[in-house]
């Protein structure tokens, strides 16, 4: 026997194996699925896709509601960037999120290790509840109740610091008082978020391991910085990107405060979209300025991910 007739039964067995036949109930699964999808994908093209696509478009032309759309090209962003107001409210957007993120997170935590303590099961649900409850409430309906408290002449925070000798502060008529009256209403009502993000990231973490660092000598601070923290990194980022998207697009709060003032000194982005927009009737102008903000909160959770390769860690 050759040599050639021993190896072409090999190469004729080498030959794959025709694909599996899907069963009609694989393909019934498929179809309940899609159509279990359909609402939601429907929904995300109708109500984010489009109107991002819109704006875009939009910030290419000029438009009044009244008049025709006429083309502009990137007239109305040459209009943005040399527009003072516009870009003093990017700077107090960009400084009202580093302080409002960063207060936000700390109280958060703090209280989610406080309360993840030894405390009674019902006092421990009795914090968790009063912590969330500014969250389901109208930012509006809050920031006009602040307002009030706020007040130079009758609120009653100014009250309470008198009771102790403390002159009057004109938390709303002061440019530096005035950003940090609106960091601290925008916090005390946002913290809830990420304290119950805490609290579960906290619940999921094993006993074992605190039990293991106490055997290890760690204790106190020392353990939550070299043990929580790291463990908790990957709740940590969900709380910062959520925290940092939500203080890029501050509106109610500075709006019903302070209107943007004194001056210029609260004035947000999304104000300025607002005012220019309907208030002014120039929609393409302030379409542009959505579109940069977009760009900017694409661009700070991009950086955030990324930096999160080094800080996250993973069970």
């Amino acid at each position: 026997m050759t040599s050639t007739q021993i190896t072409a039964p090999a190469r004729t067995s080498a030959r794959p194996s025709p694909a599996p036949r899907r069963s009609p109930r694989d393909r019934g699964t498929r179809l309940l699925a899609t159509l279990f999808l359909a609402p939601t994908i429907v929904g995300i093209v109708v109500f984010t896709v489009v109107p991002i696509v819109g704006s875009v478009v939009l910030s290419l032309f000029h438009w009044n509601v009244i008049d025709s759309p006429s083309f502009a090209g990137t007239a109305n962003y040459r209009e943005v960037f040399g527009n003072s107001t516009v870009l003093v409210s990017f700077r107090n957007t960009l400084v009202f999120m580093v302080f409002a993120v960063a207060l936000q997170l700390l109280i958060a935590l703090a209280l989610a290790l406080t309360l993840t303590g030894r405390m009674p099961a019902w006092l421990r649900s009795v914090f968790r509840s009063a912590f969330f409850f500014p969250l389901v409430l109208s930012a509006a309906s809050i920031s006009v109740v602040m307002k009030y408290l706020f007040n130079q002449d009758f609120g009653v925070v100014n009250w309470l610091i008198g009771l102790v000798g403390i002159a009057p502060v004109p938390w709303l008529t002061s440019e530096n008082a005035a950003m940090a009256t609106v960091v601290i209403v925008y916090v005390w009502q946002q913290f809830g978020f990420s304290f119950l993000l805490f609290v579960g990231g906290l619940n999921n973490i094993p006993e074992e391991i605190h039990e293991a660092a106490s055997l290890d000598g760690a204790t106190g601070l020392r353990k939550h910085l070299h043990v929580t923290l790291p463990l908790l990194s990957p709740t940590l980022l969900v709380a910062t990107v959520v925290g940092v998207i939500n203080a890029l697009q501050v509106f109610e709060q500075p709006y019903v405060l302070t209107n943007g003032g004194p001056g210029d000194s609260t004035r947000t982005v999304v104000m300025v979209i607002y005012e220019t927009a309907f208030e002014q009737l120039r929609f393409g102008e302030a379409s542009a300025v959505g579109v940069l903000l977009f760009v900017l909160i694409m661009a700070v959770t991009a950086l955030q991910f990324r930096l999160s390769r080094r800080f996250v860690h993973y069970q």
